[in-house]
């Protein structure tokens, strides 16, 4: 069954996003005066002071990490949001740790991406995106302006021209089912960081966060950077976050912006 999302009633697409800038300003405000947006514990190894205001990273992994990295942010109260990701699970979202109370979705940006994406980027820390079309150096350019006046993060599932630092998955492995039988204990997922010419890796276990997007314990592996959650998340029988999703209620659903093509 899927997620029930309450919905901002528009004429159009620009009155529902002035109506969603108004209740965020309202609620939580302009700017990052801290300059960084914090990450969940199992991935200070690839972002120790967390992720930089005003910048765009560019994210070749699944879904599932693009959500660890929003659960951070989320816990520390800040507004995030996804556009443009028709595929994009909220329930899942809520059981990596986001906060689907103080979550925008926004499935499908329409032809015009661009706009819906700045608009989005001035009211929202941090915002998920996947472009439906080729970016152009000038439109990144334009929007990381607008970022920077923000002190808004933009997290891109694929290449974005003058990213901040490129994550990608080196390396996956479940751990935990037999031939046929077992619980999925672990997934853990070797990550790379490319952060101005520096390269940090890190191992997360998706398996063991729970849904404040902590990971039971932390251990460093081959005298490198690199934090791993190796338990077992409590009370899934031990499988994956994103199989598990965390319980939601008609108070703490994301809101849904219906932009038409």
């Amino acid at each position: 069954m899927p997620l029930p999302l309450s919905s901002v009633s528009t004429a159009s697409a620009e009155d529902g996003l002035r109506a969603l800038q108004e209740r965020i300003h309202v609620m939580q405000g302009r700017g990052n005066r801290e300059g960084f947006h914090p990450v969940i514990p199992g991935l200070r190894g690839l972002f120790p002071s967390g992720l930089r205001g005003g910048a765009a990273y560019s994210l070749e992994t699944p879904l599932s990490v693009a959500m660890a990295l929003l659960a951070g942010p989320s816990a520390n109260g800040q507004w995030c949001g996804a556009a443009g990701i028709p595929g994009f699970g909220a329930e899942a979202a809520a059981g990596f740790g986001v906060a689907l109370e103080r979550f925008v979705l926004v499935p499908d940006t329409g032809p015009d991406w661009l706009p819906v994406i700045s608009t989005l980027a001035d009211v929202l820390p941090v915002l998920l995106v996947r472009p439906s079309a080729r970016v152009t150096p000038g439109d990144a350019a334009r929007l990381a302006s607008r970022l920077r006046e923000r002190g808004g993060t933009l997290l891109v599932l694929g290449p974005w021209p003058q990213s901040e630092g490129l994550l990608r998955v080196r390396g996956s492995r479940w751990e935990g089912l037999g031939d046929g039988h077992g619980h999925l204990r672990r997934h853990r997922v070797e990550l790379e960081l490319q952060h101005r010419g520096r390269t940090r890796t890190a191992v997360l276990d998706l398996a063991a966060l729970d849904s404040s997007g902590t990971t039971d314990s932390s251990s460093t592996v081959d005298g490198s950077s690199t934090v791993d959650g190796s338990g077992t998340r409590q009370g899934t029988g031990g499988h994956s976050a994103s199989r598990a999703p965390h319980a939601t209620t008609a108070g703490s659903r994301p809101a849904l912006v219906q932009v038409a093509p």
